[in-house]
């Protein structure tokens, strides 16, 4: 048997898939509710069928995703005192870099978006970073070898 891939969320993106999820299947509720546009216009498939069917096919495909999501999430939760002294799922963490501050919150995956500072805890400075401590030096490799001074560590 294989195993799952784990979905680690926080809070926040738990309620935002949550709500996408009810969202689509309202919306899947909605478009069956109603009669389906005839299969046949005239000889050939009529153009609004199709365009049903490929709106249906989406909804079904991305409420499968979510279920999927859902059923497999991982709540990142905050740490033991003991442990918020490591870097782990759902740090902010300050770094100095080539001389220059940066700050950014390690998350999972699905909730990963480097212009907005949230970095993947499966991306080479995610998982490099990954229990450490202030103080600590972490060379990442990928692809110029960078050193990674971390400065502060905080969980909110």
């Amino acid at each position: 048997m294989t195993e799952r891939k784990k979905f680690y969320l926080t809070k926040k993106g738990l309620e935002n898939f949550k709500k996408e999820h009810q969202t689509l299947k309202n919306l899947r509720a909605a478009k069956t509710k109603g009669e389906a546009p005839k299969i046949w216009e005239s000889e050939d498939l009529n153009p609004e069928y199709l365009s049903f069917q490929e709106d249906l096919s989406f909804l079904e495909t991305r409420i499968a995703e979510l279920e999927n999501i859902l059923k497999n999430a991982f709540l990142i939760k905050p740490p033991s005192k003991k442990e918020s002294k490591m870097i782990n799922l759902g740090a902010t963490v300050k770094v100095k870099v080539d001389g220059e501050r940066d700050e950014f919150t390690i998350v999972g995956t699905l909730e990963a978006n480097p212009s907005l500072g949230r970095i993947s805890n499966e991306s080479p400075v995610g998982v490099a970073l990954l229990g450490h401590k202030t103080g600590d030096e972490v060379v990442v490799s990928s692809p110029i070898k960078t050193v990674y001074k971390i400065k502060k560590i905080k969980y909110s």
